[in-house]
């Protein structure tokens, strides 16, 4: 009887600044339970994969499982992969920063379980032509990719049976072929039907091997996975048991092994891929939709031959769709940049743990697991990124109280930003983008303020609008019904609101006489000035440990049946040692005639916990949710903040003269296995005047914001 070689690789992976009681349930329910499954079935071999974040937090919290799991790699059932630490996506973080990672990888890996791993996982399976070199330079052998890649180059499934060599610069690399049939039979097809797709393979492919690598969090933690794998008659006890009694045709062997003792296919050059949902997933809204019925189409005539030539979009176009996440990006290259240029030290290796720990992948990205809008995800990156900077600040300065301005193009948009810093605080302004404040980080407590996120319109939406007009949303405990969408409350599709700007700070608003906090809620005001995403003109200025920046714009606001020439300044200043930065806006008008406007300035907030109760908006003597949407008159100050440690404290903002005030929350429609959800993302507040303006008298307000402990 032909022999076939099954290679099962299973990745478990937690995202930096998970909760504990996540961390928890997936031991307990994927993890765990694999291991027990391992332990019946001693002649069952296969790799296995942890990330850093993980494997830190096993070793804090449950270190017999890290014993088990030496047990079971000392009698070479278990083969474990290396990897980039922190699980970032290689192709999204520096050279350096590549092999640093993979080294401390495979370094724990050989401390911990006297194993030397030559194989590694790619986060998510991303693929650029250029990374076999890092990939070699840091002693990797091999690694796995999805089938996608191997097709766009002309190669089909019965290809796939075995590994090829690819190379940049000569330095050689050796990659397996994830077959998509397994990765989505197993664990969801019946057992029989996956035995008999083996066995038509092992007669198609003598001596072949069949790879099939993915989450371990499929075997228990997703939804209803649990009873599926692991209750009676579970899907894993059954696949194995098969496994184990058609052995005399059928062997489980770990990638290593076969990457050590087989000869490769061939030669083959990949192009820029990962699986086939994430091209998809990264693609605008309207292409989404585009590639999803292409494909569809396609599938339903049966023209296989086509499909594999039908390439999405690819990992980094996120940063395209995302400014939020192209600012926590390129802040990360930039602290990375400053990190490397410290002397070999003990410093610059803490730096460089906490910059590596902002680079995990998990924040950087969206598709069905809410990524970029699982906001403790984004807290905790930029935690470790000030961190980092934190460290560099003070191995390179000798006060300890300064002031300091940088100017460059920080997020690489082909315009200059401006940082304002102190030993308290940082301030990244666009003066390209309205002269808007896009990052305020308080350093005392290693937390970005203004880490919001917009609300984007993603491709998904399209079908819970469609399920919402035909009468398909299933609520949690209803039973599926044909063509049915899962989600968490009834009218959540009435929630899907849509941002024309970014969401961020001081920006400079001219509102319509009729404008009312529902439509500004729902961005459908109307803006009446240009001000809002348009360039401003910086001039910077330093002396006596204080630093001013000032910002102007001459533009025109729609404030009658002549558009009205209008200059808006705003003076941004902060000292050493301050906790406090103040704002002062001069509004001219440039005509020669009076004016009456609503002038408004917009500050968007990412607390955490601004969805809960430890999250507070304070307005005179009045405590507010965060969440609320509400709105006072004749407000003098407010203030925002959280609880949660985290943060554990409050941004105090007082104005000289009395403002209207709305506010409300950022809440994005996310998508999930467990279905369609709002997601809070940060709390918007507007303050608002009805400004007289004289001609080419000033009319000014000042804004001072605290920093003040909770």
């Amino acid at each position: 009887m032909s022999q076939l070689t099954l290679s099962l690789l299973i990745h478990n992976h937690q995202p930096v600044g998970n909760f504990d009681h996540v961390f928890a349930e997936a031991t307990d329910k994927a993890y765990e339970p694999l291991l027990d499954a391992l332990d019946r079935h001693p002649s069952i071999r296969l790799a296995l994969h942890y990330t850093g974040p993980l494997l830190d937090w096993l070793s804090a919290h449950r270190p017999d499982h890290l014993e088990r799991l030496a047990a079971l790699v000392a009698r070479e059932q278990i083969e474990l992969l290396s990897g980039a630490y922190y699980e970032p996506i290689l192709v999204a973080i520096p050279d350096a920063d590549k092999r640093g990672q993979i080294r401390k990888m495979t370094g724990f890996l050989q401390e911990r379980f006297h194993h030397h791993a030559t194989g590694a996982w790619l986060a998510e399976r991303v693929w650029e032509p250029h990374l076999p070199k890092p990939l070699a330079e840091a002693g990797v052998e091999y690694t796995v990719l999805d089938d996608t890649p191997f097709k766009m180059v002309g190669l089909r499934d019965e290809d796939l049976f075995g590994f090829y060599v690819t190379e940049e610069q000569g330095y050689p690399l050796k990659v397996f072929g994830n077959v998509m049939h397994l990765r989505y039979a197993i664990p969801w097809h019946p057992v029989e039907d996956v035995i008999v797709w083996l066995r038509r393979q092992a007669e198609a492919h003598p001596g072949g091997v069949a790879v099939s690598g993915d989450d371990g969090e499929k075997f228990g933690l997703w939804p209803g996975t649990w009873d599926h794998c692991w209750g009676d008659d579970g899907w894993v006890e059954r696949f194995f048991c098969a496994l184990e009694e058609n052995e005399d045709w059928l062997r489980t062997r770990p990638l290593g092994e076969i990457a050590a003792e087989e000869a490769p296919l061939g030669r083959v050059y990949l192009p820029c891929a990962s699986y086939e949902e994430m091209t998809r997933w990264a693609l605008p809204p309207d292409a989404y939709a585009d590639f999803a019925r292409v494909r569809s189409e396609l599938q339903e005539q049966g023209r296989h031959d086509a499909l594999q030539f039908i390439q999405g979009g690819f990992w980094r176009s996120f940063m395209a769709r995302y400014e939020e996440i192209n600012q926590m990006h390129k802040k990360m290259l930039w602290v990375s940049r400053k990190v490397h240029q410290l002397p070999d030290g003990e410093t610059k290796a803490e730096a460089l743990d906490h910059v590596w720990a902002a680079q995990c992948n998990c924040a950087y990205w969206h598709g069905l697991f809410g990524g970029i809008y699982l906001f403790h995800i984004r807290v905790a990156n930029y935690a470790h990124l000030l961190a980092a900077e934190e460290l560099v600040d003070q191995a390179v300065r000798e006060q300890l109280i300064w002031v300091d301005v940088e100017e460059g193009d920080l997020d690489a948009d082909g315009t200059d930003e401006v940082v304002l810093n102190t030993d308290q605080q940082v301030l990244v302004v666009k003066p390209s983008y309205g002269g808007a404040l896009v990052e305020w980080d308080w350093r005392d407590r290693r937390y970005n303020l203004l880490n919001t996120m917009s609300r984007h319109r993603e491709g998904y939406h399209q079908a819970l609008r469609a399920a919402a007009e035909n009468g398909r949303l299933i609520l949690p405990g209803e039973e599926e019904i044909p063509h049915g969408v899962r989600v968490k409350e009834r009218d959540v599709h009435t929630r899907l609101f849509y941002d024309e700007y970014r969401r961020a700070a001081l920006l400079d608003h001219f509102l319509h006489v009729d404008t009312t906090p529902e439509s500004f809620y729902q961005g459908h005001h109307g803006e009446q000035g240009d001000f809002i995403d348009q360039p401003y003109q910086a001039q910077v200025s330093e002396a006596e440990g204080k630093a001013v920046l000032t910002l102007t714009r001459e533009g025109t606001v729609r404030a009658g049946e002549v558009p009205l020439p209008v200059r808006v300044e705003k003076r941004i200043s902060l000292e050493a040692g301050s906790s406090q930065l103040a704002v002062h806006y001069l509004v001219t008008n440039l005509n020669e005639i009076p004016a009456d406007v609503q002038f408004g300035v917009e500050l968007n907030w990412g607390i955490v916990g601004g969805d809960s109760h430890y999250g507070r908006l304070e307005v005179g003597s009045e405590r507010r949710p965060l969440a609320d949407f509400d709105g006072s008159d004749e407000v003098t100050s407010f203030s925002v903040g959280s609880t949660l440690p985290d943060l554990a404290g409050e941004v105090e903002v007082i104005v000289n003269r009395p403002a209207n005030l709305w506010h409300f929350p950022l809440e994005v429609v996310s998508n999930s296995e467990a279905g369609y959800e709002r997601v809070y993302q940060g709390t918007c507040t507007l303050l608002w005047w009805a400004a007289h303006l004289e001609p080419r008298l000033p009319w000014e307000a000042k804004l001072t914001l605290d920093l003040r402990d909770g």
